[in-house]
């Protein structure tokens, strides 16, 4: 640093604050200041970085499952938010096992990261009383702790559920299921959104057309081809299914269109997420859309704003608003 500053007639703070992509230097300097650490093949020593700020520059994500798509969108919101700032981004899977999610969170810890974004797999507080003991600022999203008092980034999970059946109602179907989702606050909140819009419309829950997840996998898909085939299985059977998300919906058509069944004409389906080529599937799927980006980047600003506050001060909660998108699978002809 101090051989650039000398070569480049500036201070060594002008050249640290280069590496740190500090707001007040002008770009000409900025560029002169890069471009000599590119002829010199400069690397700071990450090491003594950390000696000397206290930080390792790094922020710790946790997610139940690599595969499933909304984690993976997630995963590139934050990384794209936090990377101009000089912070890596450290992924870690729990497979939605509680001790296995209690493990890495130990691990990213002991590898001091500045910050934790996780979305949760368990049901107790431990973990993060550990991490607030540490002093460690983190972030939760998709899944909430009713316990737990902590900063949360996510979508309106009942409004989702709300959204998706409405929709359905106002289609013109009459016997809508639903495949729900796990016992977490996502699922919980999910399954309250379509007995409210049930409710609404003067129409009770049938508890005969509400099947949970039968297996658990990454990505859904296989609960949904199983919970669907319990309920073709049915007399009558549903003219429509709310799924839990978007992977399960695509588990419930594959298992719609091997009965030899036609969507929507059929069954309709709605799932939740709008992941990445939904409108692509055999049937376009309409969906809820959850600001999965959105939740991605508020997650990556607010750990960064808690990595720069001296104190913390009252946990802040963000609801996004959900969004209907619709496509074939619950167009009526």
């Amino acid at each position: 640093m101090k051989d650039i500053a000398r070569d480049l007639n500036v201070s060594v703070v002008t050249v640290s604050k280069v590496l740190r992509n500090h707001s007040d230097i002008s770009a000409a300097t900025r560029e002169r200041v890069l471009q000599r650490m590119k002829e010199l093949n400069y690397r700071p020593n990450l090491a003594a970085r950390t000696l000397v700020t206290g930080r390792t520059y790094m922020i710790g994500l946790v997610v139940p499952g690599l595969m499933h798509p909304f984690f993976v969108e997630v995963a590139k919101a934050l990384s794209r938010e936090i990377r101009p700032k000089g912070y890596s981004l450290v992924i870690s899977s729990s497979e939605e096992d509680p001790e296995l999610e209690k493990q890495e969170i130990d691990l990213l810890l002991s590898r001091q990261v500045d910050a934790l974004i996780v979305a949760s797999a368990q049901s107790t507080t431990e973990s993060f009383r550990e991490i607030e003991s540490r002093k460690i600022p983190y972030v939760l999203i998709d899944r909430r702790l009713p316990d737990l008092k902590a900063n949360f980034i996510g979508v309106d999970d009942e409004q989702v559920g709300f959204l998706a059946t409405q929709h359905l109602i106002q289609s013109g179907y009459s016997r809508i299921a639903h495949i729900r989702g796990p016992e977490l606050s996502t699922g919980i909140a999910r399954f309250k959104g379509y007995c409210n819009a049930l409710e609404q419309s003067r129409r009770s829950v049938a508890p005969e057309y509400v099947v949970a997840e039968t297996a658990i996998d990454d990505s859904g898909e296989r609960s949904g081809f199983d919970a669907m085939q319990q309920l073709l299985g049915r007399n009558p059977r549903p003219d429509a299914v709310f799924c839990f998300n978007d992977p399960v919906a695509i588990g419930a058509m594959k298992a719609i269109l091997a009965a030899g069944l036609r969507i929507p004409e059929d069954v309709a389906l709605i799932g939740a997420g709008n992941i990445l080529h939904s409108d692509l599937l055999r049937v376009g799927l309409s969906t809820v859309d959850q600001a999965t980006a959105d939740i991605g980047e508020r997650a990556a600003k607010l750990a960064l704003k808690l990595i720069e506050a001296k104190a913390y001060g009252r946990p802040k909660t963000v609801l996004l608003p959900p969004s209907l998108v619709i496509r074939e699978s619950t167009r009526k002809s």
